[in-house]
């Protein structure tokens, strides 16, 4: 099978794998066109011994956590130029009274959120994994960990409203 028969049976369904993770027609073409360009690439480590669609996937989906660290980075260095707004929880953990605050108002969250902060942040635990203790996939961990971060800033905000 040559590259260009691959190409062609497999572009579409590469394509349409990395639109469903990043929801963005222009960015799924550019990773999917990279990805076969690194695929160009790597084809004699290619040994046969896995499914060439499976290749193919696993080069598009480390091309697109790639391309999307890169891109976290670069937005991460814009919201340090700028104002930052909200409050973050590594700051409030560092100091004595607010990391109190935080972990009175952790002990009265509800569940599953508590235990998933808790695990990601203190037991420094992979998404991964906190998902399989529940049962779940390593998105409903990310999400549930993100949602209770969220909480909590908020919460923390409110606090320091109050107090000025």
């Amino acid at each position: 099978m040559d590259f260009e028969e691959i190409y062609r049976d497999y572009f579409q369904e590469v394509y349409l794998f990395i639109k469903s993770l990043s929801n963005d027609e222009s960015i799924a073409e550019e990773i999917t066109q990279e990805a076969f360009f690194k695929a160009i690439k790597a084809i004699e480590n290619f040994d046969g011994s896995k499914d060439i669609r499976a290749w193919l996937f696993t080069i598009a989906k480390n091309t697109y956590f790639s391309h999307y660290k890169k891109k976290k980075k670069q937005i991460d260095l814009e919201e340090k130029e700028t104002v930052m707004t909200g409050v973050q929880i590594v700051k409030h953990l560092m100091n004595e009274e607010d990391a109190f605050t935080v972990h009175q108002f952790l002990h009265s969250m509800n569940e599953p959120y508590k235990e998933v902060f808790s695990l990601r942040t203190f037991g420094e635990l992979p998404f991964e994994k906190i998902g399989r203790l529940f049962g779940k996939s390593a998105g409903w961990a990310r999400v549930t960990f993100y949602r209770a971060r969220k909480q909590i800033i908020d919460y923390m905000e409110e606090m320091e409203y109050e107090r000025n």
